[in-house]
């Protein structure tokens, strides 16, 4: 577990909850961190918890905005189908690595995570895609797909103004390995296509 972006969220006076059950503890300590060694998934048993029960049992006595972060190599789809819609609305920001998204060709794994994206953005905007450049793209059909990416939404009530970025990448992003950089796909940018005509 590497805990660089939550110790400076600490550092800025932010009470930090993470969990994964295949660790003992974050890579460091913060007094502001409280560690669950739990998965979040669909279900509540000694390994896994819900997104809903976790902030439950840790977000005491408050209905303040949060802030997620999650990164859990693919179980991200059903951790968002499976959350409360009253919840999602308590993320003012997510950060979240969406995995195999090359798997889009296949038309199962499309409806899910389509619903995952269309759920997401009811109430919230996509403000950046960063592709994670450790694993490439694939091509397909002329359109180039990131195999895993970084999204950030905002939601929709702490925004004034929409317009589209001209900039990419943009100035704050940063190549995830050494490998080769990895750009965002022309095709990713401001794409809007009504839902029948999008997988064909």
């Amino acid at each position: 577990m590497v805990s660089g972006f939550e110790k400076q969220c600490a550092d800025a006076g932010m009470a930090v909850f993470l969990a994964d059950a295949s660790v003992d503890g974050p890579a460091e300590s913060h007094p502001r961190f409280s560690f669950t060694k739990k998965f979040v998934g669909i279900t509540n048993d000694d390994f896994f918890m819900t997104m809903d029960n976790w902030v439950k049992d840790s977000v005491l006595g408050t209905t303040s905005d949060l802030l997620l972060q999650i990164d859990i190599e693919g179980y991200e789809y059903e951790v968002f189908i499976g959350m409360s819609d009253a919840l999602l609305r308590r993320f003012r920001i997510i950060v979240a690595e969406f995995h195999d998204l090359h798997q889009l060709w296949d038309r199962p794994r499309f409806e899910i995570a389509s619903r995952v994206f269309e759920k997401v953005m009811q109430t919230h905007v996509c403000v950046h895609i960063h592709p994670n450049n450790v694993a490439g793209c694939v091509t397909m059909a002329g359109i180039e797909i990131p195999r895993l990416a970084e999204f950030t939404f905002l939601r929709r009530d702490r925004i004034l103004h929409i317009s589209p970025a001209m900039q990419f990448p943009h100035p704050l992003d940063r190549d995830n390995t050494n490998n080769i950089p990895l750009r965002l796909p022309s095709c990713w940018v401001n794409a809007r296509m009504p839902r029948s005509k999008r997988h064909s």
